[in-house]
């Protein structure tokens, strides 16, 4: 069984892929990747002036408390169907949708829904060609989920894994539509190297708790067993910081910690990087 949640583990691991900031990951454990680009839409600029950090520091999602439980069942996820694999992560897509949804009505903000796009080979993007090895991207520009499922993944399902990648993408997506991602890129503008990495930590730490707190919502359920999120957790914690040529992501154990934060509170106030400590975004 271990083995096979480790194997099922390195099919779900996500890497950040900047223009910038470039790192493609030869390990086997961290197999997927993001490509992310900076608010492109001139529309979207004129209904939201630029804010200031406050946007990161003090958005209103942080104030709404726990993250709405929408009694998420996706189902069994067999092995050998990729007609399973869709409609599992259609299903939890669509779960993600209605929390959050109801996150931003009681924070009084506009709410927009992600697409959806699954495949099984390399497509470009319009964030850019896609990256060897990627199992996930969300681009920005086109507010775009692209999830490949290899042959791997279909001989060896692992529901919970799959659900985690999937809502760390989500998590990217709340960043963008939220505004906090316009304060990131805006930071980013003539920042040096070392405070690019610091933003880019803070950005993944911060997507990779909201995943956590929407996990955090189907606890002791089939989907999230306690012993199956411990040994996630653990497995972070161990290899998350592997392959990493720089540290853009965090170490092994700082990325278990907001993992461990979003779970446990539950909240998207547990998971403000962007002022918490430098220390803590390590």
């Amino acid at each position: 069984m271990i083995a096979l949640l480790a194997l099922a583990l390195a099919a779900a691991g996500l890497v950040l892929v900047l223009a910038d900031v470039a790192t493609t990951s030869t390990g086997p454990v961290n197999e997927a990747q993001q490509i992310v680009s900076p608010p492109a839409k001139a529309a979207d600029k004129k209904r939201a002036p630029v804010p200031g950090k406050a946007l990161a520091t003090a958005n209103p999602l942080y104030r709404t408390g726990r993250l709405a439980d929408v009694n998420c069942a996706p189902g069994a996820l067999p092995a050998g169907s990729m007609t399973a694999y869709r409609r599992f992560l259609t299903r939890v897509t669509n779960c993600l949708n209605k929390a959050w949804g109801a996150q931003f009505r009681k924070a009084g903000m506009p709410f927009a829904k992600p697409r959806l796009r699954i495949i099984t080979s390399k497509v470009k993007t319009p964030c850019g060609m896609w990256n060897t090895g990627a199992d996930g991207v969300y681009c920005s520009t086109d507010r775009t989920m692209y999830l490949m499922i290899s042959r791997d993944q279909l001989r060896n399902p692992f529901p919970l894994g799959i659900t985690r990648l999937i809502a760390h993408e989500y998590g990217h997506h709340i960043q963008q539509i939220s505004g906090i991602w316009t304060y990131y890129w805006t930071a980013r503008t003539g920042a040096g190297k070392a405070q690019r990495l610091l933003l880019s930590r803070k950005s993944e730490l911060q997507a990779e708790c909201f995943s956590s707190v929407f996990m955090s919502t189907m606890r002791d359920t089939p989907l999230v067993t306690g012993a199956d999120w411990a040994y996630t957790v653990d497995w972070f914690r161990r290899n998350g910081a592997k392959g990493w040529p720089q540290n853009d992501h965090g170490r092994g154990p700082t990325q278990a910690a907001w993992m461990t934060r979003g779970f446990n509170r539950g909240t998207p106030g547990s998971c403000n990087t962007w002022s918490t400590a430098s220390r803590n975004v390590t």
